[in-house]
């Protein structure tokens, strides 16, 4: 099962509502982006589909189950989360720190055997990190190690992916490659949510598109019926002139679409 439900949930965050009667729900198949300008209220709806934010009103189910009141293992093993902000406590191999996706499952750090193993080294493959398994993580780039907490996540191999802006720091061709493996993922049978601030990645690689405005979701579809001047203006507060070649879509910010803006 891979299912992601939220009913009227709202949140507020030292005394500021955050998000407003969202409704939601995301099943097996699906890949969504979640696009919204700055302050939107997506790291919180992402935090608070997996219980890491506590609802005002309203509720989240993570498989049919509240998320805060499942063990953390339990909760591990049905979603695996990829926050926008990824500290390393200290140093590690870059292949230990994949492997901790596996540490809901039993596996232990430095000794891992079968299925734990055998998971470890194909999102170390599919994240091309092979030749960097043994180096240690904190002498990565940007992009590298962007691209090592995307593999711990795929190797915990749990039905459901949130991924928190999991290209912010990689170039064009590993930006193009991360999404690949988040849309086969759900092509496979999974159910990915990730947060993304390029709509024209996530038209091009996601089913479907939530967009964000002040803690409302305002618009909710297919790429091509939510990639429109209008919507991406009343989110982003910009012009867009938006094609679609091929089926692709292809976006060219022309301004600020509201007066003042940048004056």
């Amino acid at each position: 099962m891979a299912e992601i439900a939220l009913s009227n949930l709202s949140v507020a965050l030292s005394g500021r509502r955050v998000l407003q009667d969202i409704s939601l729900a995301i099943g097996v198949g699906e890949c969504v982006a979640l696009l919204g300008a700055n302050g939107a209220g997506k790291s919180t709806l992402m935090r608070a589909a997996i219980g890491l934010a506590s609802p005002q009103s309203g509720s989240a189910l993570l498989n049919g189950q509240d998320p805060t009141l499942m063990a953390p293992g339990v909760r591990a093993r049905a979603a695996a989360y990829l926050p926008q902000i990824r500290p390393l406590a200290w140093p590690l191999l870059v292949r230990d720190v994949v492997a901790l996706g596996r540490f809901a499952h039993g596996g232990n750090l430095g000794a891992l055997r079968g299925a734990d193993r055998d998971a470890v080294e194909r999102a170390l493959t599919a994240c091309e990190l092979e030749d960097l398994a043994h180096r240690n993580a904190d002498t990565l780039s940007g992009g590298e190690r962007a691209r090592m907490h995307i593999a711990r996540a795929l190797a915990a191999e749990a039905p459901i992916l949130l991924a928190d802006e999991p290209v912010a720091a990689l170039d064009p061709l590993h930006a193009w490659r991360v999404m690949e493996l988040i849309r086969d993922f759900a092509a496979k049978g999974g159910a990915a949510l990730t947060v993304l601030h390029d709509p024209a990645l996530a038209g091009r690689f996601c089913t479907r598109i939530m967009c964000l405005k002040d803690g409302c979701i305002i618009a909710d579809g297919a790429p091509q019926d939510v990639l429109n001047p209008a919507v991406l203006a009343e989110i982003y507060g910009a012009a867009f002139e938006v094609s679609w070649p091929g089926g692709a879509p292809m976006l060219a910010m022309t301004g600020p679409s509201f007066p003042g803006i940048g004056q």
